[in-house]
């Protein structure tokens, strides 16, 4: 099914030549927080194209550290997931401050950047590429990468987790729902030729199986937004396949209180069960 799925992408080919292009990583600034190292850098997307990154390293500790891998919706950008006053909650300010490197690169654009390619296909090369930088860092623990965001970014959470199987444990947020509910009131930047042929969401997700993954949805998303309802039923269908594995547990949806926005709590225990507490 990934092979299938990377030739709709347009990206096979990239991903067939994935070790021999190199990052060539340049950076662009620096600055000191509380507990980690906050840097701007530029890295390799293709042999042809650069993009840019923010990434945190934690200070003061010689243990290799977890990471994840954040990812921002629609009108966000590489910094605002870092914004405690955002929808984002901050989350990836939070799991820096807890010891976790982080990760996050632009996947908002809606042009596709070189000719031949998918606009879903850069975006989900880009954050493998992300995937590619966290793991050739001596300082970050290949075993223990995860993957993190909200709306567009928990769409591309779902993506990179299905994908990329270096990706250990995902949260998906403000997402979880079925293709036919995306094709109204909702920007068709998902689709492309011979997806849904192929897919519903929830068989997306159990591509990650047994690797743990996390959705969370509001209850005030509305009917027409990604409705709990709706999340509950893709989920059943998510824990077939993690069942097959053994692993139902490892499946999980947190329906929240809010609206559409992460719920901070319950992603930070998630990553501190599956991803800190040791490869």
């Amino acid at each position: 099914m990934r092979a299938k799925l990377f030739r709709l992408l347009k990206i096979d080919d990239l991903v067939t030549a994935q070790t021999e292009i190199p990052l060539d990583t340049t950076v662009l600034s620096s600055e000191t927080r509380d507990g980690y190292s906050l840097i701007e850098l530029e890295m390799n997307a293709t042999c042809s194209r650069r993009h840019k990154a923010v990434l945190t390293l934690p200070t003061g500790v010689n243990a290799a550290a977890p990471a994840v891998v954040c990812i921002h919706g629609h009108g966000g950008n590489r910094r605002v997931v870092y914004e405690e006053t955002s929808i984002y909650k901050g989350f990836a300010a939070a799991l820096a401050e807890r010891g976790f490197a982080t990760i996050s690169a632009d996947v908002g654009q809606h042009e596709v950047y070189e000719e031949g390619r998918l606009l879903m296909g850069e975006r989900l090369w880009d954050v493998m590429r992300c995937v590619d930088y966290l793991v050739s860092r001596p300082k970050v623990d290949a075993s223990r990468i995860g993957c993190a965001g909200l709306s567009l970014g928990g769409e591309m959470a779902m993506w990179l987790g299905a994908m990329d199987e270096r990706v250990a444990a995902t949260v998906s947020s403000g997402f979880l729902t079925f293709m036919d509910q995306m094709e109204q009131n909702h920007c068709l930047c998902w689709k492309f030729d011979g997806l849904r042929e192929l897919v519903d969401y929830p068989d997306l997700y159990s591509l990650m199986a047994p690797r743990p993954v996390l959705c969370q949805n509001g209850l005030q998303e509305g009917p027409t937004q990604f409705y709990v309802p709706l999340a509950r039923q893709a989920m059943e269908q998510i824990k077939v396949i993690y069942g097959d594995f053994g692993k139902p547990e490892l499946a999980t949806l947190d329906v929240h209180e809010g609206a559409h926005e992460i719920n901070l709590p319950t992603l930070l225990a998630f990553f501190a069960e599956h991803l800190a507490a040791g490869g």
